[in-house]
């Protein structure tokens, strides 16, 4: 083993994580407000320890010289998706990205392995501004449902545990419990619409509550007491009875008198 400075050898992953991180919980958000939906559901990020490392690049004969290239997954990006279908999307999107440059790319669902294990797997260089310059990094993204990462943790660690030489009946069992959450994935894809339009529905139910009672509260600061009090009734009358198209018309109807008080202020 070498002695290099470990902490400083990852400082430029870390760096790299975090900074993607960031972006695609960004890109997950602009997709949200823009189509209401995202194919993004969360973005995880974590840097290899340091024993993970050098297990790998004994396992894999990478020679410390030429870890930084030879292990491909130190920084890593982990990219969760409700659908197999959103998938594709996510990658076609990272696909066109200036600021990073794809390496190559690994399709373990529709190739799967012989475990079961399914994800989509991308390398990329990603350029790192570090206090001694710009510092490209090889960052591994992984993308794939809940249910495929629910299956690939308890694998990781079943393999952990057993030093990667899983017993007979429980290889067989995971591979059984990977058919099961891929049945589950199938099975999600075939009511996506009805899934994503009972999703909008939420979402459009939950802005229309929080507009209509923050508009409420900037009543009573145009001390609009009455106004406010008889408006607030009005919604807890509808919320009862989970009206959302007169909750919309009952936001119309706060915004116009929130008009209204703006204007009397002025005068």
């Amino acid at each position: 083993m070498d002695g290099r400075d470990w902490n400083l050898f990852l400082i430029p992953y870390e760096q790299a994580v975090e900074e993607l991180k960031v972006k695609f919980k960004t890109l997950r958000g602009e997709l949200k407000t823009r189509e209401a939906y995202a194919p993004i559901e969360f973005v995880t990020g974590r840097v290899k320890r340091i024993s993970s490392i050098l297990d790998k690049a004994k396992r894999l004969n990478v020679p410390m010289d030429k870890i930084e290239t030879g292990i491909e997954d130190i920084a890593g990006i982990r990219i969760m998706c409700q659908f197999v279908e959103d998938i594709h999307r996510v990658a076609d999107s990272i696909r066109s990205r200036k600021d990073l440059k794809l390496v190559y790319e690994k399709d373990y669902i529709t190739n799967f392995k012989d475990s079961g294990y399914r994800s989509y797997h991308m390398i990329v260089e990603y350029p790192v501004q570090t206090a001694l310059g710009l510092k490209k990094v090889l960052a591994e993204v992984q993308i794939r449902t809940l249910a495929m990462n629910f299956w690939a943790t308890i694998e990781h660690s079943l393999n952990y545990k057993y030093k990667e030489s899983l017993p007979d009946d429980v290889r067989i069992r995971l591979r059984k419990a990977a058919e099961a959450a891929f049945q589950l994935d199938t099975e999600m894809s075939s009511i996506r619409q009805e899934i994503l339009e009972a999703q909008r529905d939420f979402e459009e139910k939950s802005n229309v509550v929080s507009k209509v009672l923050a508009d409420i509260q900037d009543l009573y600061f145009y001390n609009r007491v009455r106004e406010a009090a008889q408006f607030q009734l009005r919604f807890n009358e509808l919320w009862e009875n989970e009206d959302i198209f007169e909750l919309k018309q009952l936001s119309q109807d706060i915004q116009r008198a929130l008009l209204r008080a703006k204007k009397s202020s002025r005068a």
